[in-house]
C-alpha cells in the first residue's frame, strides 16, 4: 500500500478523481512535453458525463495555460478498465506526436496506461506498506505489541505525523472557513451553504445528544460546502467524501479534550483502513458508487475515533466494519453533476453514523461474524454490480429525477 500521504491530499474541490487526478495529469504531461504547441483531450465515461458539472474542463484548460487545449466529451464510448478513462494528446506543428491514456482512479491518484510502476515517487509506490489486509497488519501488531499508529510510524518513520499534522490544521481551518461563508454554491441548482446556520441555531431545548448532533452537521456541512466551493480541502479518502474524518474528530477534541497529537495518531489508524479499502476495492464513485467514497470515509472515522478512545485492535477493526456494511449499495448521483445534492448532506448523516459505529464496537465486539476484509471484498463486489447509472454518471437515482431548476 502507498503512503498516508497519497490518501491524505490538500488540495482544492470539488472532486478528487474529476479535478485533482485530471490536474495532476496534466502537470506530468506539461513537465514531460514542453515542447508541444497545444494539447488535446478526450474525457471519457464518468469523466465526460459529469465532467462539467465538477468542473473538469475548467481545471485542464487552467492548469494547461499558456498552452491551448481542446477538450472533448465522449459519452459513447466503453471504458473497460475505469470509468474515469481520459486521452491527452500532444501536438506539435499540427500532428499529434504522442498520446496518454490515464485512468483517474480516485483520491487524486492517476494511472498512465503502462506505467504503473514507471516514474513514481516514493509515496505513491504499492510497498511502503508491504501488509494489505487488515487481518495481516492486526496479526502483525498483535505479535509485536503495536497499535495502528506505531506501525504507521514504522513504515514511514516520525515524519509522517508532521504532516498529519498539517493535514489536521487544514481541517480546521477548512471548518472555520465553511462556518464564517455564507451564500450560494456556484452551479444550477443555487444550493445554500447551511453551516453556518447549523452552527449558531440552537434548539429551544436543546439536549447533550441534540447539541452533539448539530455540531458534527455543522462541522460536516463547513467542509462540504467549502469543497463545493471549489476551497481547499483535505481528501480523505476523496473531495466528496472530505467532510466524515475531519467533523468527528473536531467535535471530540472539543467535547472530550483529545490532543492534536492524539488526533493525528487517530488519523493513522484512520488512513491504514482508507489504505486497505483503496489497494484492494476502491474509493471511487464512478467505479463503485458512494459506498466507496462515503462508506471509506465513515469506516476511516470509525476507526480514528476508536484510536483515540484507545480501544483494541478488533474493536477498531468492528467500527469500521459496522461503518462499511451500512452503506453497502449506496450510489452515486450527484444532481447536475456537482458535488452538492446529496452528496453534502450524506457527509453529515456519516459522520453521525461513525460515532454510532464507535458505540457499537464498544458494546458488541465479542459477538461480532464480519471481518473488515469480508466487508471490502462485498463492497467492492457489489459496486460493480451497480447499474452504470447510480455509477457517478448522474443519469439514474436523484440526477434523473430531480428537476432542474426547482
Amino acid at each position: 500500500m502507498q503512503s498516508l500521504r497519497e490518501l491524505y491530499k490538500i488540495g482544492r474541490g470539488p472532486s478528487s478523481s474529476h479535478t485533482m487526478g485530471p490536474e495532476r495529469a496534466v502537470k506530468i504531461m506539461l513537465a514531460r512535453y514542453p515542447e508541444a504547441d497545444s494539447f488535446r483531450v478526450t474525457l471519457y465515461g464518468s469523466l465526460a458525463s459529469t465532467g462539467e458539472g465538477h468542473g473538469t474542463d475548467r481545471v485542464i484548460r487552467e492548469t494547461f495555460v499558456p498552452k491551448p487545449c481542446d477538450i472533448l466529451f465522449d459519452r459513447t464510448t466503453p471504458c473497460p478498465i475505469h470509468p474515469n478513462t481520459m486521452d491527452v494528446e500532444v501536438l506539435r506543428d499540427g500532428a499529434v506526436v504522442e498520446t496518454k491514456r490515464v485512468y483517474s482512479v480516485g483520491g487524486g491518484s492517476i494511472v498512465i496506461e503502462g506505467e504503473e510502476s514507471a516514474a513514481l515517487s516514493q509515496d505513491m509506490r504499492d510497498d511502503v506498506y508491504e501488509l494489505n489486509t487488515y487481518a495481516e497488519i492486526a496479526d502483525y501488531c498483535h505479535k509485536n505489541n503495536l497499535r495502528i499508529w506505531q506501525y504507521v510510524e514504522q513504515r514511514e518513520g516520525k515524519e509522517i505525523f508532521t504532516y498529519l499534522g498539517e493535514a489536521w490544521e487544514q481541517m480546521k481551518r477548512t471548518i472555520h472557513e465553511g462556518l464564517t461563508t455564507t451564500g450560494i454554491l456556484p452551479g444550477v441548482l443555487q444550493t445554500q451553504r447551511r453551516a453556518q446556520i447549523l452552527y449558531n441555531q440552537k434548539h429551544i431545548d436543546e439536549s447533550a445528544q441534540t447539541r452533539e448532533n448539530r455540531l458534527v452537521y455543522s462541522y460536516a456541512f463547513a467542509t462540504s460546502e467549502q469543497n463545493a466551493g471549489g476551497g481547499t480541502i483535505v481528501i480523505a479518502p476523496t473531495c466528496g467524501a472530505c467532510g466524515v474524518v475531519p467533523s468527528v474528530l473536531k467535535y471530540m477534541q472539543e467535547s472530550r479534550g483529545f490532543t492534536d497529537e492524539q488526533i493525528v495518531r487517530a488519523l493513522a489508524t484512520g488512513g491504514i483502513i482508507g489504505n486497505i479499502i483503496k489497494k484492494n476495492a476502491s474509493i471511487s464513485g464512478a467505479e463503485c458508487g458512494c459506498q466507496a467514497e462515503i462508506g471509506s470515509a465513515c469506516c476511516m472515522a470509525a476507526a480514528a475515533l476508536a484510536e483515540l478512545f484507545e480501544m483494541g485492535l478488533d474493536q477498531i477493526e468492528y467500527a469500521a466494519e459496522v461503518a462499511m456494511e451500512h452503506h453497502l449499495g449506496l450510489t452515486c448521483d450527484p444532481i447536475a453533476g456537482l458535488v452538492q445534492i446529496p452528496c453534502i448532506e450524506r457527509n453529515a448523516v456519516a459522520a453521525m453514523r461513525a460515532i454510532n459505529a464507535l458505540s457499537l464496537a464498544n458494546f458488541l465486539t465479542s459477538s461480532r461474524k464480519i471481518s473488515f476484509d469480508l466487508i471490502v471484498t462485498t463492497m467492492y463486489n457489489t459496486g460493480k454490480d451497480l447499474l452504470c447509472g447510480y455509477r457517478e454518471t448522474s443519469s439514474g437515482g436523484l440526477a434523473k429525477y430531480y428537476p432542474i431548476g426547482s
